[in-house]
This record gives structure tokens, C-alpha cells and sequence, in this order.
């Protein structure tokens, strides 16, 4: 085992020769993250391999696009489908998959390692999906894909942010972001009644993120996030960088009424940039015309320092773009530096729409509603749709394999054998 001494040189090093570091900055030294790891430095597989991919792909694909998951197998299914990476919003936990097992909205309501355990549900579902492939004798699709989970606020201070961050990287998240509102008044940045925490409270939130990281010896992604386009409310002006919005006027609560705006929120990004490795101003509307002020007011201090953007449902898309502004949207934006895109709500909106569609018909028509998704189910096997077949799709005939392996081939039990999807949906072998 290497002593402390060399622990601490060879961590200096990886920061002062790794490219992965630069334009990245820590106010804390080597010294301080090896006396805070303990002496046994635990490895987190899944958070490291999921880093360094989605580290690779932001730097060298024009743009990753990602939706967001609720659900293991919503997950799997984007992977099959081809997405390249996963996102995790802290609004769809808080709307069906909280550890409270209530339905919120977007307000921090739900416990605060409700989104880590998410997390790990979809990297469990992924490793099954491995499995299954693995198990047939394939190994076609990389069913590992980083995530990139939803911190909020960081639910409290900086000491809140820097465990849930180190409990979002035990359960394999490849990038977190964390937001620069009050954790106790958080909510969704579409809605209104946002305040503002001091910018230099925010930064410390990054740093904690980054010292956790540092901490469990990796490397995920930190990913800043602005409210400040909307928000009009300031904890407390006592920093410098916030002063220039002040109105001067208070609300009853005693937050500081602020001028929300462009220009608020590129002086956040400004702030927040050398501590982040992608920033991300959420607004309220889509507008390339605003994306790009933003994007060259951050490149013009920090160039080449990526962005990440919210291509929100709350956003009434046509109502705002034409179809060919549309279509070209996530390619421009991607030319302006924001390499990581993604729908938040995207699992909410499908599994919702998709339950909806289906009970109406099943409503009023009974069984050939059902039919026609079990149809379309079987005609987008040629597109690499596998869930038709639902048995084998969550591990049946895996678990069978474990069966005769523990049983030495001699069990007459196993499950998929002899069900009524082994008889009526796989192709018999001709003999």
C-alpha cells in the first residue's frame, strides 16, 4: 500500500498532468483530500467507467443528447434504443419514485437519497441487461452508459451536498449537477417563487461536489446550474457578484428583491465555471438566440468551457419553433458548446401518455386496443425492441442458467422452458 506521502504526490500529479483537469479549480489541496479518504480507498466501478465515458463523449461527439429515465427499464430501453447516455431528474423522482412513496412536486419534498437510490436501480437493471446479453453468448450493445443525476440544491448546506454527492457516486452516477437555489424553498425552474442562494454559497456547494469526488477517487463530472434568468429572490446580498441585481427592496420572508436576467445569470456562470465542468442556465423558453449570448459570454472568459441545456416539456415547443427551427435545434446548440442536451420529463410524459392512450382504448374497445400495442411491440423487434417477449426481457432464462449450473443441468424447474411465451413467442428450431 502506498504511504500517505505517496498517495498525496501521485494525486498532485494526476491534477497538474491530466488533461481531465484542466481549466478546473480546487481550493483545497492534495493533502486535505488524503486525509479525508480514510486509509483504505474503496473503488466505485461504475461511477469511474461511467465518467470517463461520458468525459470522452462531451469532448468528442458534436453534442449527447440524453432523455430522462424513471425507471430501470426505462433506462434499458433508451440504451437499446441507442441513446448514448441516461439522465435522472430529481422532478421525476419527486413525481413517482421517491423513497416516501408520495407523489410531489418538483420542491425538494422527498427524502434526500431518494435520487441516489434511483440511481442505483437503473445501474442494477443495466447490469441485468448485460447479464442476459452476456449469458446468450452476445455482446453487442454496451448496456453501460453514464447517468447524469439531479442533485437539486443539494438538500442543505455544503456539508448535505458533499454526502449526497458521495452517495450519488456509490451508486454509479457518471455526472451531478447542483443548483443555485435555497434548498428549502427549492422548486422546479419552470416555476415561479425561485430564490437565489449568495454566489459564493453556490460555489461551495460545487466545491464540496468536487472534493467528494476527489474523495471516493473519481472522476464525475460536476455540472453547475443558474436559476438565475428567473429567479428574482437573494437569500442575502452580502456578495459582491450578486450586488449589481439588488433592487434594494425585501419581501415579507426578508429575501432580497434581485433584477432576474440574461445578464444575472451570465455573471453566475461566470462565477460557477472554474469550479464546474459543464454550466447550465435553465430557461424559459426555447431560443437559440438567447442560448448563444449566453454560451459567448462563458467562452469569451472561459473558452472552450462546455454547456449543458434543458430541452424542457415545459417548454410548448411549437408553439414557440417552427418545425425546421425544431429540427435543427440540439445541432446548433451543439455548435454553440452545449455537448450534453437532454428532456428532463421525458420518462413522466412517455409512461404517462403511453398508460393514457392505451386504458382509453382499452376503455372503449376492450382487447383490440391491447392488440394493436402488442403488434406494434412485435413490429419494432426489426427496429431491436425485445420487451414483447417479457419473460426473458427481465432475466427469466438468466436465472434459469443459474439454475442448471447450480443443479448441474438436471433441474425440472427452470421457468422460460415450457411458458407460454417460450411456445407462442420464439420461433420454434426446425429440426
Amino acid at each position: 500500500m502506498a504511504t500517505r506521502e505517496q498517495q498525496i504526490a501521485a494525486l498532485q500529479k494526476d491534477w497538474d498532468t491530466n488533461p481531465r483537469w484542466n481549466g478546473v479549480t480546487r481550493t483545497y489541496t492534495a493533502d486535505d483530500v488524503v486525509r479525508l479518504r480514510g486509509s483504505i480507498q474503496i473503488e466505485h466501478t461504475l461511477a469511474q467507467r461511467g465518467a470517463e465515458k461520458l468525459w470522452d463523449l462531451v469532448n468528442h461527439e458534436p453534442f449527447v443528447n440524453a432523455l430522462g429515465a424513471l425507471t430501470g427499464n426505462q433506462a434499458m430501453q433508451q440504451v437499446k434504443a441507442g441513446l448514448k447516455a441516461i439522465y435522472l431528474s430529481g422532478w421525476q423522482v419527486a413525481g413517482d419514485a421517491n423513497l416516501a412513496g408520495e407523489m410531489y412536486p418538483d420542491q425538494s419534498l422527498y427524502p434526500a437519497n431518494s435520487v441516489p437510490m434511483v440511481v442505483r436501480r437503473i445501474n442494477n437493471s443495466l447490469q441485468r441487461a448485460d447479464q442476459i446479453q452476456w449469458s446468450e453468448g452476445k455482446n453487442e450493445i454496451d448496456y453501460f452508459v453514464p447517468i447524469v443525476a439531479d442533485a437539486e440544491a443539494g438538500f442543505g448546506g455544503v456539508l448535505n451536498a458533499f454526502e449526497l454527492m458521495k452517495s450519488m457516486i456509490e451508486a454509479g452516477a457518471s455526472g451531478v449537477h447542483f443548483e443555485d437555489q435555497l434548498a428549502s424553498a427549492k422548486k422546479c425552474g419552470h416555476m415561479g417563487g425561485k430564490v437565489l442562494v449568495p454566489t459564493r454559497e453556490a460555489v461551495e456547494k460545487l466545491t464540496a461536489a468536487r472534493l467528494a469526488a476527489d474523495v471516493m477517487g473519481t472522476s464525475t463530472l460536476v455540472i453547475a446550474r443558474t436559476d438565475a434568468e428567473a429567479a428574482d429572490l437573494l437569500t442575502s446580498d452580502i456578495d459582491d457578484n450578486d450586488k449589481p441585481f439588488c433592487t434594494g427592496k425585501r419581501t415579507v420572508e426578508g429575501f432580497y428583491q434581485v433584477r432576474n436576467g440574461l445578464e444575472q445569470a451570465i455573471a453566475r456562470a461566470l462565477a460557477y465555471a472554474p469550479y464546474a465542468d459543464l454550466v447550465w442556465c435553465e430557461t424559459g423558453k426555447p431560443d437559440l438566440e438567447f442560448a448563444k449570448k449566453f454560451a459567448e459570454a462563458v467562452h469569451a472568459r472561459f473558452p472552450g468551457k462546455m454547456l449543458a441545456y434543458n430541452c424542457s416539456p415545459s417548454f410548448n415547443w411549437k408553439k414557440n419553433l417552427d418545425d425546421t427551427t425544431i429540427a435543427r435545434f440540439q445541432k446548433e446548440l451543439g455548435a454553440m458548446g452545449y455537448k450534453f442536451q437532454f428532456i428532463t420529463l421525458a420518462g413522466f410524459h412517455a409512461l404517462n401518455y403511453g398508460m393514457f392512450h392505451l386504458a382509453h382504448g382499452y376503455a372503449r374497445r376492450q382487447m383490440p386496443a391491447f392488440v394493436e400495442l402488442q403488434e406494434a411491440e412485435f413490429a419494432a423487434a426489426e427496429r431491436g425492441f425485445t420487451a414483447v417477449k417479457h419473460q426473458r426481457e427481465v432475466g427469466t432464462g438468466y436465472f434459469d442458467a443459474v439454475t442448471q449450473t447450480i443443479q448441474n443441468g438436471q433441474s425440472s424447474t427452470t421457468a422460460l422452458h415450457g411458458s407460454t411465451e417460450d411456445e407462442q413467442f420464439f420461433d420454434k428450431k426446425v429440426a
